[in-house]
């Protein structure tokens, strides 16, 4: 083992160590003499979040692939060991090699969510980087951004020099083949920036300039030098299958939060419900195929040990080949004494079935997400779920020997009323009552327990939610109040157990999630006051936020409780997740009409993502237009029945009075 940042004094002093010495089963040494661009990939976290992230472990594993590149993790130290860096002037490093980030080519940071954000200028900080974009120079790494949070990437534009909007298996080996002749060549900082601008998926942020209006809204967005793209279209992997995925993940040196294999079966989702921002980001949806994860899994599991593998997907139960893959993994399980794990699936018989199969021992809680209480409210927020459904979804829930039921609503959607609130007490209600009519007295196992748990609604850009108007922290507070009321009316209150999420921290996720390039002074003046591990909640610093917004000049309600008009232009427009404007207009609009759009297996809508050649858009469809379940065909299959059929074509039609857009 390589000599350790930490001496030996430091590391017996801080919790758990073993987050900051590397070395861990599977992972990737290199000479660092041989190969000519060392990239530190990092998740601005504790160790235990950061060493669960999917899309790390896949980039982790690309990038190692390639002889000339050696890619190491770095995570957020805790704040014990910030304090001791701090005081000892003692740089960020890397696991792998135990070397000074600065040290590297690239410094790729993973944006999963908003409240990371001060957390992303510790790592600049203490990797000796200077925050701001346009103070660094030739000697300081490239500083590139990736994940869901770049889908607005505005309030946190000025710390990075490149955001990569998208998915990262498709135009990183370009732009380090760029940077090798960078290198090699002796061009500046800014020309580098400016060629990497041209690569697909790739926004600049200091080639752009933002002006405004005099009420704060947006007048304008526009590239300042001449070539770069006015719009910047997310890059997609179509190919599940002939493309990257770990075989040998990494495995720590101590529990982490998802301490379990996690197989990728697929992406995007079918469902359209118009709160969620990864069901249009990751549109269309594309499968994996089912030998390859077959394969996938046996390798996962030899190379690491594990005893629990999960499927990964925003909706498991859509992927059409779920049974087959199931029954294998339990097979496979079975001689390993390895457990399964099945997040995100239907309320629905088929699911149930698979779970039962899978927990035919031992029963653990099945997690429903019913999201609203009321079906009128289901219906605009679109969740494409009947209470007959729910209901029914429980009660073989109980007939398979489930006592514990866990469900989750969110507070505050658009056009909500006192009844769609205490629609959820209801609902938990009959749930519980629906356990002591279906299970007989003789057959419990034992108490039937309901843990219904609330949310709060925060509007999210490239969603038909994107222009409505967020609740205030106390009208947050009332229906949260009014819901633990309700419950407490309830017949079955003491078998339901209620939850509720933190209204400081939704308020502050709000504004980052469809703030603007002046949001990002109040995070480095609230950074530089103290504030860190915001998404920690004995560590989040209201007081201290709200004093540093006063002190900007800027109004959090602003970003937060205004509707937006929908003309106005927002500060991701100029980027393109796949998903159309247009389409999320028609959206907006049939919520406020209460109007369920159909998901994509049923009926074509033409959302826009159809662009990209693959996945759902051109799966096989029956005479009613519905794809059936087990009909998905590979991108092999696509490209075979689509030869020298050129662009796909629209065909418009009405339904339900909006226009609609299928293929013909």
């Amino acid at each position: 083992m390589n000599k350790l940042a930490l001496s030996d004094e430091i590391l017996l002093n801080i919790d758990k160590p073993a987050r900051y010495i590397g070395h861990e089963v599977n992972a990737v040494m290199k000479d660092k003499e041989k190969v000519e661009v060392r990239f530190a990939m990092c998740f601005p976290d504790v160790y235990e979040i950061g060493m669960s992230h999917l899309g790390i472990q896949i980039l982790y594993d690309m990038f190692n692939s390639w002889e000339d590149t050696w890619c190491e993790r770095v995570y957020s130290p805790w704040v014990d060991l910030d304090k001791i860096m701090r005081e000892k002037g003692i740089p960020l490093f890397a696991l792998e090699s135990q070397d000074p980030v600065k040290d590297f080519d690239f410094l790729g940071i993973t944006i999963q969510y908003e409240m990371c954000y001060t957390n992303i200028l510790q790592i600049l900080d203490l990797s000796g980087i200077p925050l701001l974009a346009q103070d660094r120079d030739e000697s300081h790494p490239i500083v590139i951004g990736g994940g869901p949070c770049t889908y607005n990437p505005e309030p946190i534009a000025e710390f990075f020099d490149i955001f990569y909007i998208g998915e990262g298996e498709t135009v990183y080996r370009n732009l380090l083949d760029m940077y090798k002749e960078y290198k090699k060549n002796g061009i500046s900082r800014r020309e580098f920036l400016i060629q990497a601008a041209g690569l697909p998926g790739m926004y600049v942020p200091s080639l752009y300039e933002v002006s405004y209006k005099e009420d704060g809204t947006i007048a304008s967005f526009e590239p300042t030098v001449e070539g770069v793209p006015r719009t910047i279209l997310k890059q997609i992997q179509m190919d599940l299958t002939e493309t990257y995925y770990p075989r040998k993940p990494l495995v720590p040196f101590i529990k982490i939060t998802q301490d379990r294999v996690t197989l990728e079966i697929q992406r995007g989702c079918i469902r359209g419900c118009r709160f969620c921002q990864a069901g249009q980001l990751y549109r269309p949806v594309r499968e994996r195929d089912v030998d390859m994860l077959k394969q996938c899994a046996v390798d996962m599991l030899d190379s690491t040990g594990q005893e629990e593998i999960s499927l990964s997907s925003l909706s498991s139960s859509d992927y059409s080949k779920l049974e087959e893959l199931v029954t294998f993994l339990m097979e496979t399980g079975r001689e390993r004494m390895v457990n399964i794990s099945l997040p995100s699936l239907r309320i629905d018989a088929f699911s149930l079935d698979i779970m039962s199969k899978v927990q035919d021992v031992k029963k653990s809680s099945l997690t429903f997400a019913p999201e609203a209480g009321s079906q009128r409210l289901r219906d605009v927020i679109n969740k494409g779920l009947t209470e007959e459904v729910i209901l029914k979804g429980a009660a073989m829930a109980f007939e398979g020997g489930w006592t514990r039921v866990k469900l989750y609503f969110m507070l505050g959607l658009p056009t909500e009323t006192e009844e769609d609130i205490r629609g959820i007490a209801e609902l938990s209600n009959k749930i519980a009552a629906l356990f002591f009519e279906t299970v007989p007295k003789e057959k419990r196992t034992g108490q039937v327990q309901i843990v219904a748990s609330t949310s709060f609604f925060i509007p999210k850009p490239f969603t038909p939610f994107q222009w409505a108007k967020m609740n205030t922290k106390d009208e947050f507070l009332d229906k949260a109040r009014l819901t633990k009321t309700a419950v407490r009316e309830q017949l079955n209150q003491k078998r339901i157990k209620y939850n509720w999420h933190e209204a400081d921290v939704s308020m502050l996720e709000g504004v980052f999630a469809r703030g603007d390039r002046r949001i990002g002074e109040v995070v480095r003046k609230a950074y530089e006051k103290g504030c860190l591990y915001d998404s920690w909640s004995e560590f989040f610093k209201n007081d201290v936020w709200l004093e540093t917004f006063a002190e900007c000049g800027l109004d959090i309600y602003f970003y937060t409780t205004r509707e937006r008009g929908l003309d106005e232009i927002f500060p991701w427009d100029f980027l393109d997740c796949g998903v159309s404007k247009e389409f999320l207009k028609r959206e907006w609009l049939r919520a406020q009409e209460g109007i369920v759009t159909p998901n994509c297996k049923r009926q074509c809508q033409g959302c826009g993502a159809a662009r990209f050649g693959g996945g759902i858009c051109f799966e096989k469809r029956n005479d009613a237009g519905e794809i059936e379940d087990g009909a998905a065909q590979t991108l092999k299959e696509y490209a075979h029945l689509h030869a020298g059929d050129g662009p796909a074509e629209y065909a418009a039609g009405t339904e339900g009075g909006v226009q609609a857009w299928r293929y013909v």
